[in-house]
This record gives structure tokens, C-alpha cells and sequence, in this order.
């Protein structure tokens, strides 16, 4: 039998009849199915011609929307053990559908996606406590050796980088399980900030492939698959750091030719406008030192001093940053390399873990902003490079 809904992973939550009949008609098998599956079992595998229900409805007692609203409840984690009942539950499972559905009821769960190794990827549900291991990357080594950012939109994890000759997109998507190689940005760049709501994801700024710095912005819509030309920021800038707030999309901090960037732009997603924040970064930072790790949970931003393992947040109205307390303190990186702090759901995430001879143990760290002062839980932990190289957080 199938594990059942996890109330915590719901936003709106089913009345209890109506969750206990889709729990009780989603696993009970009917009797007369459960002769014909006898039958079956004796001698007569794979002949269904008197038994097309299968294949071609989800819940016949429910019917087909009542069925998808009770499955856009059930928790990512069973969509797999789901997609074995029969034929229509696997096309629906590899389909956009129920994702769309998903978003509609405000219904979302916040996997953590990471690589320790450059071509392979672990996926961690905090809700279930379960790992996932992904298909490996079907890169090169011109790949491996490139700067890379990674970015989870929808129901995709984007990966950029760049071959021989120019920058290259792999894309994995959760509703096939595998990587493809097929899109292309307006203006290919790396070394960019960017961030993602929903469907869609921002790229701004970063390195064409002469080496230009950029003030150009793209978005990209993961659900139509395309990518759109915003207005250019004020000033050109990569190395920055990329979120969205109170609906609106930011960038701060970053390097412009030699000069370090303190100042914050944000752009407005109705006016299409971009305003200066002066002062926004967390704090001066060298070429040599990765773009400031940033995180916004409930429209409020946090930030990982990592060179003080110190934890910031930030004030909008004073347009100023203060240490309300540590970062995990296993949580090492080099030079704020290897470590990643990402907003999952209500929850920071810090993963990083000590590094040994023997290899190392990635960890991941989780605080509650709204549940008081600043304590670290250990989400879990792995025997794994404890260097991360890229980290993601996917909602769908």
C-alpha cells in the first residue's frame, strides 16, 4: 500500500470525507477487478480486452476532476508509485497537467537539488526525507571545467555552462526523469543573477561569450518554453545575486569591469521599469569570492556571511543588514565557495558539510524564520563531496 497525504506539504487541504474517499477509492481495488487481476495472474497476463478502464480513466467512481484534484494533493514523493496503477495514471504523471492544476489550488512542495559531483545531481524532500539520484548529465569535459549556474523553474532543473565552442543549456525534467540539451538564450551568458516564481525565471547581467559584462535581461517561461527580452538594468554587472520579493524580481551586488558593485537594482513586473537600491549588498566582497548568498523567505531577505559564519537579515525600510545570529557550523566552504543557502518553502537551507580525507559529508541545515531566534536543525546528511558546485530549489 502507498504511503498517504502528508498534511504539511498542502496549502489548501481537502475536506477529511472527501481526502478519506479519494484515499480509500485511489488504493482499494474493486472486486470485479480484483477477479479479473486473478484471472490474470493464472494464465491470461497481458489480455485486457474486456477491461479498457484502466487504461483510459483514472478513478471511474470518481470521476476524472474530482480524481486530479485528489491526486494534485498526494505528495510528489508517491507520483512515482502512482504512475504503476495503470496506463492513464503514467501519461498524466509525464505530462504538464497536474502541475498546472497543482499551481492553480496554490499547492506546492520544495525539493533541494544539488550536485557535489560536476556531472551528477542528488534531488533531497525535506518532507519525506527521501533522496532521488538523477540520471547522469550527458556532458563533456570542455563542460565539466566551465563556470556553471543552475536554476529550477517549474518543473525543470536548467543547468548552464559551455562547451568547446559556445555556452550550452541542459535541461532535466522531473516529468521524464532525463536531460536534453535543446534550448538556447537570446544572448547565451554566464556568471549571470537570476531567480524563478512559478513558471517562470529571470536571467540578468553576466558574461557574453567575448567576455563583455551585460546590462541585458531575459525571462525565461519554462511552461511555453520560451525566452523574452526585458529592459537592461542600469549598470552591467555579473557575479551578482538574483531574488524575487514582495513580487518583484532584484539583483545586487556583483563586479562591473574592476570596480565591485555595493548597489541593488529591482525591477518592477508591471511597470517593466529598473530602480537603484544604493548600499543593498550584505557587504563588500573581492573578485575572487563568489556573488553574496542570498534568500528571501515570507518577502523577507536573508543573507550567509560566510566569512564570519554569521547570519543577516535585512531591513527595507532602513536599507540596512544585522546579524541575528550563526550559520551551522559545520558548514565550511572555501572563500564562501561550496556552500550553498537557499529559501525552501518557509525554511533556509544551508548545505555544506566538513571536509575529510576520506572524502566528505554534505549536510543540510534547516531554521524556520517564524518559529523564533535562529537554530539549525539537521535535515539530513550523506556520505558525498562535501563541496557543492550547484544548488536549486524546485516548487511544483
Amino acid at each position: 500500500m502507498l504511503e498517504g497525504q502528508s498534511s504539511c506539504l498542502v496549502s489548501r487541504a481537502l475536506p477529511s470525507s472527501c481526502e478519506k474517499d479519494c484515499f480509500y477509492m485511489t488504493y482499494r481495488v474493486p472486486k470485479g477487478k480484483q477477479q479479473r487481476r486473478r484471472s490474470d495472474a493464472s494464465g491470461n497476463r497481458g489480455h485486457h480486452s474486456g477491461d479498457q478502464s484502466d487504461t483510459n480513466s483514472l478513478i471511474p467512481q470518481l470521476g476524472r476532476d474530482i480524481s486530479m484534484s485528489c491526486f494534485a494533493r498526494c505528495s510528489r514523493s508517491d507520483y512515482g508509485a502512482l504512475a504503476c496503477i495503470n496506463r492513464s495514471f503514467q501519461s498524466l504523471l509525464q505530462s504538464d497537467e497536474l502541475y498546472k492544476l497543482r499551481r492553480q489550488l496554490g499547492i506546492s512542495e520544495q525539493w533541494v537539488y544539488f550536485s557535489c559531483n560536476v556531472l551528477e545531481w542528488e534531488a533531497f524532500d525535506p518532507y519525506r526525507g527521501r533522496w532521488m539520484h538523477l540520471p547522469r548529465m550527458p556532458a563533456n569535459e570542455c563542460f565539466m571545467c566551465s563556470d556553471k549556474e543552475s536554476l529550477a523553474v517549474g518543473t525543470q532543473l536548467l543547468v548552464f555552462g559551455k562547451e568547446v565552442n559556445s555556452p550550452i543549456i541542459f535541461k532535466y525534467s522531473i516529468l521524464t526523469n532525463s536531460w536534453s540539451a535543446d534550448m538556447s538564450m537570446n544572448t547565451p551568458r554566464c556568471l549571470f543573477g537570476s531567480a524563478s516564481r512559478g513558471e517562470i525565471a529571470i536571467m540578468a547581467g553576466g558574461c557574453d561569450v567575448q567576455g563583455k559584462i551585460l546590462d541585458s535581461v531575459e525571462l525565461y517561461n519554462s511552461e511555453k518554453g520560451t525566452w523574452e527580452d526585458l529592459p537592461s538594468m542600469n549598470k552591467p554587472r555579473k557575479m551578482c545575486s538574483g531574488f524575487f520579493m514582495d513580487g518583484k524580481f532584484y539583483v545586487v551586488g556583483g563586479n562591473n569591469l574592476s570596480e565591485s558593485l555595493s548597489c541593488g537594482e529591482v525591477f518592477d513586473m508591471e511597470t517593466k521599469t529598473w530602480t537603484i537600491i544604493e548600499n543593498m549588498a550584505p557587504g563588500r566582497r573581492t573578485a575572487a569570492e563568489p556573488p553574496s548568498l542570498l534568500a528571501v523567505v515570507n518577502n523577507e531577505l536573508y543573507a550567509a556571511d560566510y566569512t564570519g559564519m554569521e547570519l543577516k537579515k535585512y531591513d527595507k525600510k532602513g536599507n540596512s543588514w544585522a546579524t541575528i545570529g550563526r550559520l551551522p557550523e559545520r558548514a565550511v566552504s572555501m572563500n564562501g565557495w561550496g556552500l550553498a543557502f537557499r529559501a525552501c518553502g518557509e525554511r533556509l537551507i544551508v548545505v555544506g558539510g566538513p571536509r575529510g580525507l576520506g572524502g566528505g559529508i554534505i549536510e543540510l541545515n534547516s531554521w524556520v524564520p517564524k518559529d523564533g531566534p535562529p537554530e539549525w536543525n539537521l535535515l539530513a546528511s550523506k556520505h558525498s563531496g562535501s563541496f557543492v558546485y550547484n544548488c536549486a530549489v524546485m516548487s511544483c
